[in-house]
């Protein structure tokens, strides 16, 4: 969003996110367990997750390994030595009555993430990322299954102990459409880091602080809201957001709650609020807690992390948004196929890969519009595709050798390699959609031309839509066969002779 001086009377909305997101190893963050999805509820869990008296943390290097690599990647500072705290509070899912996390001293702090809403670039101030255990889950069951209408809950202590980075922004955001573009980008961020999984359940969950304000309690623009202003606004915690569509709708609902309370003379409860999916509303929890009803302090059983040489030797990808600015630089591509072809590592290397070896654009057509085009009509993803992308490519070389036309690549081979497994070699022999050769194709343009006198003499009337219906002729003697601008050609030189 640009500056923009506010209006007297206006209401300004103030948004604040912790996201949650789930690292991606083998084990939890302080035991063995592991951390691969299970149906079978309590089952990945031993002394430690549960919080069983005597039983010691001992910490996940692969958790820190990802800690870092975000930590690189938002540009954050990360310190000489870090430490873990425990913040108490009771919750069913929580086994031990207290998390194991970071306070003062997180990780990284000061980072930030830029992004692009409706064609403005801004930056949001990240101002922690930090370490952190998932408590379990909760399941409500009956009554709808709401929180507030629920026969009762089932406790599953599976997710207890998964290891968490959670990400918490300065209070940057003036709409729910903001929000949405900064989860998609720290989305793509996590992805190319290869420490996110966001096929996971539960993978990204949002907290979400939302107050408004009123504009003459704000000086200048809307973007640069002091302390005092924001010290003075109540605001509310909207909780249980999974994805980047549930954090635009929920915050839009709260904003719409929110300024309808202020325009009725009404207050606004500082609380915390859950975000009831299956109605589209949020509901009220209880009050807000504040930062001393955790009453934190150091977490005895774990030494301090000191991360300083270590992280020097930890390297990152080239990211998102400079892998897009490259591929418009080095294969001129325009600025939407680039952001097609970077929005997952795999799809971008992928793209390089076929771009190496023709032209880039053709590469960039099949990659971006064809392949994703018919992936996301199958709602399947590149991964999905693991191993088989060499048969894609053969694809791409039986074009760029005029082996066979686009059209029959595209509608008949690619398709049927999506639905049927089969490879493109097999295709075209089964189907008989190699090229038909110079002397076939003019004999059925000689034929077309003698058969059809009627389309003809419109041609020659002026009419040039007549060529169209010639060519689907010649196509049709063809089994498909023929490229139609080469048929198309031959026509007019037939006809104009």
């Amino acid at each position: 969003m640009t500056a923009q001086t506010v209006q007297q009377g206006d209401l300004v909305t103030v948004i604040g996110l912790e996201v949650h997101v789930q690292l991606e190893t083998d084990t939890k963050i302080f035991c063995g367990c592991s951390t691969e999805p299970t149906d079978e509820p309590n089952e990945n869990v031993c002394p430690v997750c549960l919080g069983l008296p005597g039983a010691l943390p001992v910490l996940n290097e692969g958790a820190v390994e990802a800690a870092v690599k975000i930590g690189k990647a938002i540009d954050a500072d990360i310190p000489e030595e870090t430490r873990f705290h425990r913040k108490n509070y009771y919750y069913p899912d929580l086994p031990k009555n207290f998390q194991i996390t970071q306070y003062d001293e997180p990780i990284c702090a000061d980072g930030e993430l830029e992004i692009s809403v409706e064609g403005d670039r801004r930056t949001v101030t990240i101002e922690r990322a930090h370490l952190e255990e998932d408590p379990g889950s909760l399941q409500h069951v009956g009554g709808g299954g709401g929180i507030d209408t629920a026969e009762y809950t089932l406790v599953d202590y599976n997710r207890a102990g998964t290891p968490l980075m959670e990400v918490v922004t300065a209070p940057d955001f003036r709409s729910p459409d903001e929000v949405r573009a900064f989860l998609a980008e720290l989305e793509e961020v996590l992805e190319y880091l290869g420490v996110f999984d966001a096929e996971r359940d539960g993978s990204l969950r949002i907290d979400a602080n939302l107050s408004i304000i009123p504009a003459e309690d704000i000086e200048g623009d809307a973007e640069e809201i002091g302390e005092d202003a924001l010290e003075a606004a109540n605001r509310t915690e909207v909780k249980n957001i999974s994805s980047h569509k549930g954090a635009q709708k929920a915050l839009a609902y709260e904003e719409t709650r929110q300024k309808n309370a202020i325009q009725r003379g009404r207050a606004v409860e500082q609380e915390t609020r859950h975000w009831d999916e299956s109605r589209g509303i949020t509901v009220s929890m209880r009050s807000k807690e504040e930062e001393k009803d955790y009453r934190y302090f150091e977490e005895a059983d774990l030494p301090p992390l000191q991360v300083s040489g270590w992280k020097e030797e930890i390297a990152i990808p080239e990211l998102p948004r400079a892998r897009r600015e490259r591929f418009q630089a080095e294969y001129g591509l325009s600025e939407e196929a680039a952001s097609k072809l970077t929005s997952t590592k795999q799809v971008a290397d992928f793209y390089e890969d076929v771009a190496g070896e023709f032209d880039p654009d053709l590469a960039a057509t099949w990659v971006a519009d064809n392949l994703l085009g018919e992936l996301n009509y199958r709602d399947m993803e590149i991964t999905e595709m693991e191993g088989r992308l060499e048969e894609v490519t053969r694809l791409v070389e039986l074009v760029a050798e005029d082996e066979i036309t686009a059209k029959n690549a595209r509608e008949t081979v690619l398709r049927s390699m999506l639905d049927d497994g089969k490879s493109p070699d097999e295709i075209v022999e089964e189907e008989g959609l190699g090229k038909t050769d110079e002397d076939e194709v003019q004999q059925a343009v000689v034929e077309a031309i003698d058969e059809n006198p009627g389309a003809v003499e419109d041609y020659e009337s002026g009419d040039d839509g007549a060529i169209n219906f010639l060519v689907g002729q010649v196509m049709q003697k063809t089994g498909g066969s023929a490229d139609p601008g080469d048929v198309n050609q031959l026509l007019r030189a037939e006809l104009d002779d």
